[in-house]
């Protein structure tokens, strides 16, 4: 709390505010709260001073919520700190999504591919220094998505067709391709399981395992992986979802072929037969993976960019 800015103040007011011992020499104080460093100090010098300063930064798109700012990157930038000083903290909370799997553009293959998965999701604090962090928000993929950095913090690009990552991408519907592939631990979830007779496995998500292919005959491509929820930036929202699973089936059995897209913004399967449509892409800044492709016309759909979140206090 700063000392009043008027009246009388006490030598033990200067010593609850900055700290020191008995007996108090007030040279103790030099520089303290902006007061001079050398030569004469008078107690009014101290008149509304406090030993707390914040952290001070610049960089990425800045938001106020009560006694905090909370800073977003959506593109690679840098963010520039100084570090707090006296009472004030230097703990700064992190979101870090990578970019998210895409749902494997086939290049001919005939087969069925899984959804993408996820990008890694890594939340937490570290305490700041002064200086200049790089940050990097990496990019949905066709295939793999892209590494996402922040602070310090690595998340890992979400993994497309048959590809691990921070999530797994979903296996392709092709005998000895239809496994699941894994996520990284602590930062998301494994794909789902392709089927043998042409229908791919749904994409991992943070918050859930992609599904495997199934539905009537097995011509039902795999739901991605739901995705996890964050209120960092003030209300909740959810992202890193993993990306349905493709299917060259149509819907002849009565079923929609196409597997559903995990939530937080990931793609839906694509599918081929009398459906006829390709995998979808995810959402921007996301990091949720793309929808599988349904064969060799329709392709998959690309992952979601990555993002970076921090948020610090800024005042009492």
């Amino acid at each position: 709390m700063a000392i009043q800015g008027s009246g009388q103040i006490k030598f033990s007011e200067i010593q609850t505010e900055y700290g020191g011992s008995n007996p108090i020499a007030i040279s103790e104080y030099y520089g303290s709260g902006g007061v001079t460093g050398s030569g004469e100090i008078q107690l009014s010098d101290f008149y509304g001073t406090s030993n707390y300063s914040p952290i001070s930064a610049s960089g990425g798109s800045v938001a106020t919520s009560g006694d905090y700012k909370i800073v977003t990157f959506t593109s690679s930038g840098t963010w520039s700190v100084t570090a707090a000083s006296g009472a004030a903290s230097n703990s700064v909370e992190y979101l870090v999504i990578a970019g998210g799997g895409g749902g494997g553009h086939n290049n001919g293959d005939t087969v069925a591919c899984g959804g993408g998965g996820a990008g890694g999701v890594r939340t937490g604090t570290v305490t700041a220094s002064t200086q200049n962090y790089t940050i990097t928000v990496g990019a949905g993929g066709v295939l793999s998505g892209s590494n996402s950095l922040g602070v310090g913090i690595t998340s890992t690009g979400g993994g497309g067709r048959n590809t691990s990552g921070g999530s797994g991408g979903g296996g392709a519907g092709y005998p000895g391709q239809t496994g699941g592939k894994s996520g990284t631990s602590g930062q998301g979830n494994a794909g789902g399981n392709g089927g043998s007779n042409g229908t791919g496995g749904g994409g991992g998500g943070k918050g859930g395992s992609g599904g495997n292919a199934g539905g009537t005959y097995g011509t039902v491509g795999g739901n991605g992986g739901a995705g996890a929820a964050s209120s960092i930036t003030g209300s909740s929202v959810t992202r890193a979802g993993g990306g349905g699973g493709g299917s060259l089936h149509g819907n002849g059995s009565g079923q929609d072929p196409r597997g559903n897209a995990g939530s937080g913004g990931a793609g839906r399967g694509g599918a081929d037969g009398n459906i006829n449509v390709v995998g979808g892409n995810a959402t921007a800044n996301t990091g949720s993976g793309g929808g599988g492709s349904g064969y060799t016309a329709y392709n998959g759909g690309t992952g979601g960019s990555g993002l970076v979140v921090l948020k610090y206090k800024f005042q009492n």
